[in-house]
């Protein structure tokens, strides 16, 4: 038996509950998170009542919107990446959209930045993906690393050591410097130079199409 639409109910609750996500979403793009419930509120353009039917505090609300956000980008890349079978491409394949969404996505790139180190034990998005990927790709011998926390770890710094210079130094090439991190980290995880161009090198999805709402 199908499950009953919606009511208008529960549309609305998730309307009032997408407009606060949103709204901290973009309190933390801007490195902004001590403000009081009413200022959030007036920006998600809700009551203060119906603040509290969703969430207990700030705090409560700001996990809500990294996870939110997080959650939405790795749901993507799993779509992207479903098919794939070389766990070396499913790799190098997330890391080059995540390191394009930077400069395409700006305000999920901040809220992952602002999130800082949590990124890479977060149970949420990219962290719970990537040690996927790489037990995968150990477990296939593709690729050497002797312990996967550690290359996990590695992961997580680049994607945001990355994200700040792209922010820091306008200038830069986002695509080219995010492919040279991907084939860099591949032939560290134990993949030959040669292989890891090529699987660095491989044509992308059209990111303006990719995620079009990812931090909405």
């Amino acid at each position: 038996m199908a499950d009953a639409a919606p009511s208008r109910l529960e549309r609305r609750k998730a309307r009032t509950r997408a407009a606060l996500i949103h709204a901290a979403q973009a309190f933390i793009a801007n490195g902004k998170t001590n403000m009081a419930v009413l200022e959030l509120t007036q920006a998600a353009d809700v009551g203060m009542g119906s603040f509290y039917n969703h969430f207990s505090s700030k705090e409560e609300l700001f996990q809500a919107a990294v996870e939110d956000a997080l959650d939405r980008h790795g749901a993507a890349l799993d779509e992207l990446t479903r098919g794939m079978d070389d766990p070396a491409e499913i790799f190098a394949y997330s890391f080059r959209l995540t390191g394009r969404l930077h400069r395409h996505q700006p305000q999920l790139s901040k809220v992952m930045l602002n999130t800082g180190v949590t990124l890479a034990t977060s149970e949420h998005g990219l962290a719970p993906r990537t040690r996927r990927d790489i037990q995968a790709g150990i477990q296939a011998g593709r690729f050497t690393v002797g312990d996967p926390e550690l290359a996990l770890m590695m992961a997580a710094g680049a994607t945001l050591c990355l994200g700040q210079l792209l922010h820091t130094q306008p200038h830069r090439d986002d695509a080219q410097d995010t492919d040279q991190i991907a084939e860099d980290l591949l032939r560290t995880f134990g993949i030959s130079a040669d292989e890891a161009r090529q699987i660095c090198q491989r044509p992308l999805p059209d990111l303006d199409r990719l995620l079009p709402n990812t931090a909405a």
